[in-house]
Order: C-alpha cells, then sequence, then structure tokens
C-alpha cells in the first residue's frame, strides 16, 4: 500500500457512521463528520449490524457503491470500518485499490498522503496478524484436546443423562416449555434433542 501514488482527494467528500446497538445514537458521530465538512446529506450510516456480513450493514455498501476514485470517505474511528479486524482490513484494501481516500478523525489517518497510506498499510498488516494468530491459538487448542481425548466443539447444553430425562419427559406428555424450564435451557435446545432422538 505504501508503494502506490497518493489517490487524489479531488471528488466527493462522504461520511460513515456505525453504532452497534439501537439504543445508540448516530448523532455524535454526523456531529463529527459535519464538524470537519461532510454534507448532512452525504453521511451513510448503520445501525444494528450485529452481523458481519455486508448485507446486514447496507449503509456501508451503499456507500461504497456509491464512492468513486478522488471520493473521500471520513469516519470518527477506524473501527466504525467493520466488527472485527478482517472487515476493518478487507474495507480499507478496497479503498486502497479504488483510490478513494480514507480519513480516520480519531487515529488521524488520511491516506492522501504518504505518512496515512503507512499507517493504514500497518493497520491492515497488524489485522492479518492478529487473524492468523487467532487461527493458530484455535488450532493448538483443538489439537491439545484432541491429545486429551475431550470433545472438540462447543459443549452440549445437555448431557446424556438429561438428553435421556427431557425425552422420558416429552414421552409422558410434558410440552417443550416445561421440560426446557425444568432443565434451564432453551425451548429450540429440547427440539433439538427430541429431533436427534426421532433420527435414530
Amino acid at each position: 500500500m505504501t508503494a502506490t501514488a497518493a489517490p487524489a482527494a479531488t471528488g466527493t467528500v462522504l461520511g460513515y457512521a456505525r453504532v452497534s446497538t439501537e439504543h445508540q445514537s448516530l448523532n455524535q458521530q454526523v456531529d463529527a463528520l459535519t464538524a470537519v465538512g461532510v454534507g448532512g446529506a452525504r453521511v451513510y450510516s448503520d445501525k444494528l449490524s450485529g452481523m458481519s456480513a455486508r448485507e446486514q450493514r447496507p449503509g456501508l455498501a451503499a456507500l461504497l457503491d456509491y464512492a468513486r476514485e478522488g471520493d473521500t470517505i471520513v469516519v470518527v474511528g477506524i473501527d466504525r470500518l467493520g466488527r472485527n479486524a478482517a472487515e476493518v482490513m478487507t474495507t480499507i484494501r478496497e479503498l486502497g485499490e479504488r483510490r478513494i481516500v480514507l480519513r480516520s478523525l480519531r487515529e488521524g489517518i488520511d491516506t492522501s498522503n504518504a505518512a496515512g497510506r503507512m499507517v493504514a498499510g500497518v493497520l491492515a498488516s497488524l489485522a492479518e496478524l492478529e487473524l492468523e494468530l487467532g487461527r493458530e491459538r484455535r488450532a493448538a487448542s483443538r489439537e491439545a484436546r484432541r491429545a486429551r481425548g475431550q470433545s472438540i466443539g462447543r459443549p452440549k447444553a445437555l448431557d446424556a443423562s438429561k438428553a435421556a430425562l427431557a425425552r422420558r419427559m416429552h414421552a409422558s406428555g410434558e410440552p417443550a416449555t416445561t421440560i426446557a424450564a425444568a432443565l434451564s435451557v432453551s425451548r429450540a435446545t429440547v427440539y433439538r434433542v427430541l429431533a436427534d432422538d426421532s433420527d435414530e
């Protein structure tokens, strides 16, 4: 990223704001963006972006679809570009390849200059390293569990004896709601246990 020429900030200045819960307000981010020259009508936003898929962030998808070479995208913080390091890294890389300038107010990043591109490149590299180290840790943990003869994957909500009890209660006519309450699990868990039983 540092070897490429500076993208020219000659186009439209756009903004992006994101909050992850319905209870959070976008106002503070929008105010910060308009204070640095982003027109209110040019601010794209997302709320409740619990899913990582871009389809769950229509504001960001619309912004990236609208932006053209020479445009500038301004965010309050680099973390607004994604819910995890991989998403942030992917978005930074995409903007660089499309020669769209990225400005992040909190980190002082501006990819229209060499220093800003260097910082963005370092952040992307760190994000990539974090992902790789995470994969290595998970693989090592799985190997360690396998070596000790432990199960791999998410533990079952109900062990064999409780699953058998759930089946007996169901056979005696108890509804799933009652079984779930008695065993302190969700109805979905009860339905899964009963479904597994019917497949045998």
